[in-house]
């Protein structure tokens, strides 16, 4: 499955969160660091909710860029 993340800075932290995925998000010091870290957490998150019998949302959010 592919799900869209969201990146963003906080502070001097980066965050990462997974919108079909709540609750599943991941901070890290740079970009390319939360990158692997919510990769991780996606794992975590979908194999918690499998060992609790819910079900696994499947991927619907789209990231697009606009110019303004």
């Amino acid at each position: 499955m592919r799900y869209a993340i969201v990146i963003e800075q906080a502070g001097s932290n980066v965050s990462a969160y997974v919108p079909d995925l709540p609750g599943c998000i991941a901070t890290a010091p740079s970009v390319e660091a939360v990158e692997r870290e919510i990769r991780d957490a996606i794992r975590f998150h979908i194999e918690g909710l499998r060992a609790d019998g819910e079900p696994v949302p499947e991927p619907t959010s789209l990231a697009e860029y606009v110019d303004a």
